[in-house]
């Protein structure tokens, strides 16, 4: 879904050029199965990374990363790292950053659909005060926020009928990349005064085990 108004991509030239001049931060944070949230050390970033950095590149080296390695925990250390030089040598991606829609507040748009694909990538806009469910993905993942600020809570279900756990929580400035195990529970919450723009991604999910979470009762349904 690529922006076809003024309005749409007025709102990306804001937040691309709020992106070149604001004090990025740069933290990268890892959540497990048990929804533990850790900072982990960021990896060395590639600097004969071509620039600008296309699409067809990055989903080619992200291949050859799941296909070297079964592990997702490992997997995703590289993914982190590919990630980060995508986005510091990927202006053109700026452009295809969704306003929010009115209505729902909230918008996606997709960076690639191939029927065959068994990946997600995307970008996510969210207005202020928005809040998702509880829930996990059924499948790794990764956010990395290029404009705003969210908070995650991370969530552990408990015996049905009795209430979640909430161990931890930490708020995601722009620069912050998060990557998530395919059993991580969070929830959302976008802050600030303007919308939350990240890149999202994720691995083959498996619907099955995708669910959200009542807070009180730790009841899970399809999600």
């Amino acid at each position: 879904m690529k922006l076809s108004n003024q309005t749409g991509h007025h709102f990306c030239l804001i937040v691309n050029q709020r992106a070149k001049h604001s004090n990025m931060s740069s933290h990268d944070w890892h959540v497990d199965n048990n929804s533990n949230c850790q900072s982990v050390p960021q990896g060395a970033l590639n600097q004969e990374t071509v620039s600008p950095y296309r699409l067809y590149r990055f989903l080619t080296q992200l291949d050859d990363i799941l296909l070297g390695n079964e592990n997702d925990e490992l997997r995703l250390a590289e993914i982190r790292v590919l990630v980060r030089n995508f986005l510091n040598e990927s202006p053109w991606m700026m452009m295809q950053c969704p306003s929010p829609d009115p209505k729902r507040g909230w918008a996606v748009s997709k960076l690639y659909n191939d029927t065959d694909y068994p990946l997600t990538i995307q970008l996510v806009s969210w207005n202020p005060g928005m809040l998702s469910s509880i829930h996990n993905h059924g499948a790794w993942g990764l956010v990395a926020i290029l404009d705003g600020e969210e908070r995650n809570r991370f969530w552990q279900p408990q015996e049905v009928g009795e209430p979640m756990v909430q161990p931890q929580e930490t708020i995601l400035s722009p620069g912050d990349i998060v990557t998530f195990m395919p059993d991580a529970i969070h929830q959302v919450e976008a802050l600030g005064d303007e919308p939350v723009i990240s890149f999202n991604l994720y691995g083959e999910t498996d619907y099955k085990a995708r669910f959200k979470y009542n807070a009180k009762t730790s009841e899970a349904s399809s999600f």
